[in-house]
């Protein structure tokens, strides 16, 4: 598998025979290069979604024409997308599992909210949630914007993830001290990949804690648009 940052909390995930967007936010994010956008969605078969939050679904709608490909996620907002937008979507709920080609992708609990911008405020956008990405035995846990839940436990039980992309910038989800603690509590992950850091001075700019807290993992800080090969 290839796990490619495209920054903040977008990646590129190459697993079994399917080519993955997951949370694309790139036009306006400063971290992404404009330049290379081609070369960041070229290919893709589905955009996974984990929440309305514009710094996660901004460009899915745009992306999901533009290429013909299915976004994926909670339903509520992939209903919304579907009739407000007309583009194809596969709405599922927590706890559901969809086969994207060779690769079965789970909703698990997140702990956040969601919403898209509305002309008079917030509008509905359905639950939070994050995706256990598996195929042929291994899996991948992107947690989406959560904090530490007790959930986790039985994520680990049922889903034994090998690699974590966790969101750790503090402020709107876990920082670094807390992703440690979830990683080390409830999982026993092979690989860690932090996100949602680094993007604006706000947010945590170093996963040394990280790294310091998980001495037997491997723990990865991500460069834009670097390959990770596990």
């Amino acid at each position: 598998m290839k796990i490619i940052w495209l920054g903040h909390s977008s990646f590129r995930i190459e697993i079994g025979d399917q080519v993955l967007l997951v949370d694309p936010w790139l036009t306006g994010n400063p971290m992404f290069p404009q330049d290379r956008r081609g070369e960041a969605i070229a290919g893709a078969m589905h955009i996974l979604v984990s929440h309305g939050h514009g710094d996660h679904s901004a460009d899915t709608v745009g992306l999901a024409r533009e290429l013909g490909i299915p976004a994926v996620g909670i339903y509520d907002l992939m209903n919304w997308w579907e009739t407000s937008e007309n583009i194809s979507v596969v709405g599922f709920n927590k706890g559901g599992t969809v086969a994207l080609g060779d690769v079965n992708v789970t909703l698990v609990r997140a702990e956040h909210s969601s919403s898209l911008e509305g002309v008079n405020g917030p509008i509905y956008a359905g639950s939070e949630a994050g995706f256990m990405i598996e195929h042929g035995g291994r899996t991948i846990y992107f947690s989406g914007d959560t904090d530490v839940m007790a959930d986790m436990a039985f994520f680990e039980d049922l889903h034994h993830p090998e690699v974590g992309i966790l969101s750790a910038g503090g402020h709107f989800t876990m920082d670094m001290t807390r992703a440690a603690y979830a990683a080390a509590k409830f999982f026993n992950f092979k690989t860690v990949i932090p996100c949602h850091y680094r993007t604006f001075p706000l947010l945590e700019q170093s996963a040394e804690k990280l790294q310091a807290a998980l001495p037997g993992v491997d723990v990865i800080e991500p460069e834009v648009l670097q390959p990770i090969t596990l």
